[in-house]
Parts: C-alpha cells; sequence; structure tokens
C-alpha cells in the first residue's frame, strides 16, 4: 500500500517531535512557522481555519478529540453506480476482504495542508 504525499508528511512532523523536543516545543506553540521551516515549503492552510497541535506523548493522560459538529446533509438517492459500489464491499491488499479492524490501517492524515 502506498502512502499518500500527506500522510508521508503526518508521518515525519510526528518522527521529528518524537526525536526533537525543541522541533516539538516549536510544533506546539507555533505550527504552520515550524511545519513550514521543517518542510521549506508555505502552507497553504484554508482561509479563517487554524492548526493547533497538542503534545499527547504523555502516557497518563487519556486524550478525547471532540469533532465539529457534523453539518445537516441531504438525504439523497444513490445512482445505480453508486449503489453497486457500495454493495460491492472493499478490498484490503492482495485482493482479500479484511475483517476489522482493519490491520493495514493508514496512519492518520493531515488536511491538504501542504
Amino acid at each position: 500500500m502506498e502512502f499518500t504525499q500527506e500522510q508521508k508528511m503526518y508521518a515525519e512532523i510526528v518522527q521529528k517531535a518524537w526525536d526533537d523536543a525543541t522541533f516539538k516545543q516549536e510544533l506546539v506553540a507555533n505550527p504552520v512557522a515550524a511545519i513550514e521551516k521543517l518542510t521549506g515549503k508555505k502552507m497553504n492552510l484554508p482561509k479563517g481555519k487554524t492548526l493547533v497541535v497538542r503534545d499527547q506523548t504523555d502516557e497518563s493522560v487519556v486524550y478525547i478529540n471532540i469533532p465539529a459538529t457534523p453539518k445537516k446533509s441531504v438525504d439523497v438517492e444513490l445512482n445505480e453506480e453508486q449503489l453497486e459500489a457500495v454493495a460491492g464491499g472493499i478490498e484490503g491488499p492482495g485482493g482479500c476482504t479484511p475483517t476489522f479492524p482493519f490491520p493495514w490501517n493508514p496512519i492518520p492524515t493531515l488536511p491538504e495542508l501542504i
């Protein structure tokens, strides 16, 4: 399985934070500047959005992330092609249908920031 550019970047940022305490402090204090410094690229953060980084390395603490409330969606019907895709299930690596939880689950991705 191939990782996306965003997944690779996320992994690089996390690894750097684990390995370099100074970088981790900079990342928590000013994530955009720290990531831009690490990558040498300007971040493309959507207007009105803020990037927040929390240090969750303290294993004695359990963290819960409360996501934004989902926006109301319109109740729509799927067309035949969409129904077929849903009914077909999913295939994991090697053509097998995985059991849950996925053993090949990729690392979380950052939004398209970079």
